[in-house]
């Protein structure tokens, strides 16, 4: 089973300072039908006007990706991590049994980004940061293996480790060369989210924004890259 789900048919907030759009269920959007996928809890697509961002505040039992897309955007936490996040730069934070953060623009620019949360593998971990900077040659014309469980076989190859029962793989295509297939386990769920561009994803033409939930199926493909961003998550079932 694949479905297709428009751009258009997520959430849409915007606060003058924060424009968000949300692909599940969140604060004020909601949708019963679209309250995840899998353990795959929320897909944010932000941006932040210069000078505004998140100011200090908690979570606990999650695990947080942050993909940036433009910009720039600082992270403070309560363990003392302190970072400047760049297109390119991946970010996982464990909340475990809790902690807080800022994630300010301080720059002009607008920061344009994707905020990921994903349901942990365990609840009470202690909470855990890491940043991982991806060049652009690891994503070109392949999808490069971001983020693993911690433990697994394949966390020594991820840019991160999650403590989540997730795979996250992202790619850059462009042109009619590159082209790239995944094989998923029939057992479980994937998503398929693409950040910018356009690309077609087993058949499905997809543009920016556009998404894919994905149950039952054993091969993803990848082609007709034009300027395109794509993440690609193996989930729970």
């Amino acid at each position: 089973m694949i479905e297709f789900r428009p751009s258009a048919k997520r959430g849409h907030a915007h606060h003058g300072w924060l424009e968000s759009y949300h692909s599940f269920s969140f604060a004020d959007y909601f949708d019963p039908s679209r309250m995840g996928w899998g353990n795959l809890r929320v897909i944010n697509e932000d941006w932040v006007a210069g000078h505004r961002g998140f100011g200090t505040h908690g979570h606990r039992d999650m695990e947080i990706f942050t993909w940036m897309l433009g910009g720039e955007l600082s992270h403070r936490d309560s363990l003392g991590n302190g970072a400047t996040l760049r297109p390119g730069e991946a970010q996982r934070m464990s909340a475990g049994t809790g902690v807080r953060h800022s994630e300010m623009n301080h720059g002009i620019e607008v920061a344009h980004l994707l905020q990921i949360w994903m349901l942990p593998s365990q609840a009470g971990l202690p909470p855990s940061y890491d940043q991982h900077t991806i060049d652009d040659a690891e994503l070109r014309g392949r999808l490069r293996l971001v983020g693993a469980p911690a433990g697994s076989a394949e966390a020594a190859q991820a840019a991160v480790a999650l403590n989540a029962d997730v795979r996250l793989h992202i790619g850059r295509f462009d042109g009619p060369a590159e082209r790239a297939e995944l094989t998923l386990d029939p057992a479980r769920k994937a998503y398929v989210h693409l950040a910018r561009g356009r690309l077609t994803a087993s058949g499905q033409a997809l543009n920016t924004g556009d998404a894919l939930a994905i149950d039952g199926e054993t091969v993803l493909s990848l082609h007709d890259g034009q300027d395109a961003e794509v993440l690609v998550f193996e989930l729970q079932p």
